[in-house]
């Protein structure tokens, strides 16, 4: 057995056989032209052809994915009719009199080495889009056939490119294909029943690639790097989708527990099938939002490959804990924009950063403390040294153009926290209007309840905010004053104790007096012999673990 390992871009499990897939020569011949202005035509003509193609492909990943997953598409034409990409290869015919396709494989290279260059890994990873869009204009210009059909199916043997070639369908086997690469188009035009997952030498989590992968519900892992090996064509292999683990030629202990992992996750795979889409809502129609708790960008696959309605707990400080700097406004902008841009529509609550107490950073230099978890943590934090927070806000209000973003404030424990914060935020949405950036002048503001005095002050807490999600795990731990770090008080730490669900009761009713909603984002969200409870005091939403969403939908939807 031969383990590789490389980096999970969209979960699940997949065993079978290996198909490779050659490489694609894309070399283009340079000739000397005698008529520019032909050749431009040339370039011109196929540019259309290849506009036309991707209207084409949008329309069928539209209809099979969503108009969301469509909109890649809709950004390629734009970046075949972008003046600039046009003028440049105008420009190396004119001036270099050399032939469309290589004027058109010259440029590509340009802008692919100008968006690699980016501090942004969003634009990092819009080289590959500028290189798919451009190989697809070199093969109008070469007279090589798109295989896009009007029914959207794959034509022949091959799918765009040649990148699917004759082993897919030769058989009617389905394969784990392994590739040096795939682009956004050669992915979204897989035949699905003949694919069972991929695995690429090259690529990243946040391509274009890896968000269709997630889409098509296909276990994919990318960067394997060197470990790419052909010779692995017609071999059996487990890949890991998940943990971003390959087993090439798996020994049967390693079989036996991978298909045992696949059985739960088709017995959870049939219950997404019969819930998916349907609404969270009781027998007697009552509704709950359900929605799923995050750490960082590339889970975000998982929430929506569980169906859940949104994000209701986006943990930001992971952003933090999991660098060795600062983590700079373009940075976060970057991570927050991703997952609002995949999420679409659905909402994406972003718990502002919540260091400290038993989450350190040597870089923040925070003092020792004797009990941290009452300490120097949180709110506290961005309150007392607001040039850190003032940072992510700002990254989370441009974010917030791209999707429907809202802003939620942990460990609160007074009204003024509330108004400080608020002010940093207006400071900084004054901030981005001088520099004129678009943001989304009415995002929402929720707190965090997770502190005995914010349940007592939630009354006046909710006339500041638009929400409540209320922190269990804190929750339980200041009500019963037992630190939930320390294993020998989990006997006293009863989170189902009355006085942690009269809490809870209490803080709702203060929401629902107010106009506002109130949700949970704590474990207890998931704890099903509590739903029955939580339905009953009238909670509104609901946020757990992205596994956690479905069995906890069945049973509202039962009760």
């Amino acid at each position: 057995m031969r383990t590789i390992q490389g980096v999970s871009v969209s979960a699940g499990i997949a065993i079978g056989t290996v198909r490779v897939l050659a490489a694609v020569d894309y070399a283009v011949e340079r000739r000397l032209i005698d008529d520019p202005q032909a050749e431009t035509d040339r370039f011109r003509a196929a540019r259309d052809t290849a506009v036309a193609q991707l209207k084409q492909l949008r329309d069928n990943v539209a209809a099979e994915f969503g108009e969301n997953k469509a909109e890649l598409f809709d950004a390629h034409r734009l970046m075949l009719q972008d003046p600039d990409y046009a003028e440049c290869v105008e420009g190396l015919i004119a001036q270099d009199k050399v032939n469309a396709e290589f004027a058109v494989k010259s440029a590509a290279e340009q802008f692919a080495a100008m968006f690699a260059a980016m501090d942004s890994s969003t634009m990092q990873a819009r080289a590959a889009d500028v290189k798919d869009v451009s190989r697809r204009v070199m093969n109008v210009l070469q007279g090589k056939r798109d295989s896009t059909a009007q029914d959207g199916s794959v034509q022949g043997d091959a799918v765009q490119n040649g990148i699917v070639q004759n082993g897919i369908a030769q058989n009617g086997e389905s394969h784990i294909i392994f590739a040096e690469d795939l682009a956004p188009s050669d992915t979204a035009q897989l035949d699905r029943a003949k694919v069972l997952g991929l695995v690429t030498a090259k690529g990243s989590a946040n391509s274009h690639t890896a968000i269709l992968a997630r889409t098509m519900g296909l276990p994919a892992i990318t960067g394997i790097g060197d470990a790419f090996d052909p010779a692995d064509d017609g071999h059996v292999a487990v890949i890991d989708g998940t943990s971003g683990a390959v087993f090439v030629d798996p020994d049967e202990a390693t079989l036996t527990e991978y298909r045992r992992r696949k059985a739960e996750a088709e017995e959870h795979l049939s219950l997404l099938r019969k819930l998916k889409g349907k609404p969270t809502e009781t027998k007697s129609g009552q509704r709950v939002h359900l929605y799923a708790n995050i750490s960082r960008p590339s889970d975000a696959a998982a929430v929506l490959a569980n169906d859940a309605e949104g994000i209701g707990l986006f943990r930001s400080e992971f952003l933090y804990l999991e660098r060795e700097d600062w983590p700079t406004e373009e940075f976060q902008f970057d991570a927050y924009g991703q997952v609002a841009q995949e999420m679409g529509d659905r909402p994406v609550i972003i718990r502002t950063l919540d260091i400290g107490a038993d989450k350190q950073v040597d870089y923040f230099n925070l003092s020792h403390e004797d009990n941290p978890a009452l300490g120097y943590r949180a709110i506290r934090i961005c309150l007392t040294r607001p040039e850190i927070f003032k940072v992510q806000l700002r990254a989370l209000l441009r974010a917030s153009a791209y999707g429907n973003i809202a802003i939620m404030l942990p460990m609160i424990t007074s009204v003024q926290e509330v108004r400080d914060a608020k002010r940093i935020l207006e400071e900084a949405k004054s901030e981005l209007r001088g520099e004129r950036i678009d943001f989304n002048e009415s995002i929402q503001i929720g707190v965090m309840i997770e502190t005995p005095a914010s349940v007592i002050m939630a009354d006046e807490l909710a006339a500041e905010v638009d929400f409540f999600s209320i922190g269990t795990n804190d929750l339980t731990q200041y009500t019963l004053a037992c630190d939930r770090q320390n294993p020998s008080l989990e006997r006293f730490a009863d989170p189902h104790s009355p006085a942690v669900l009269r809490m809870i009761q209490m803080t709702i009713e203060a929401a629902h007096r107010h106009g506002i909603w109130c949700g949970i984002c704590g474990e207890l969200g998931a704890d099903l012999s509590l739903t029955d409870t939580f339905l009953r005091l009238g909670i509104d939403e609901l946020s757990v673990s992205p596994t956690s969403v479905l069995p906890l939908r069945n049973v509202i939807r039962n009760h």
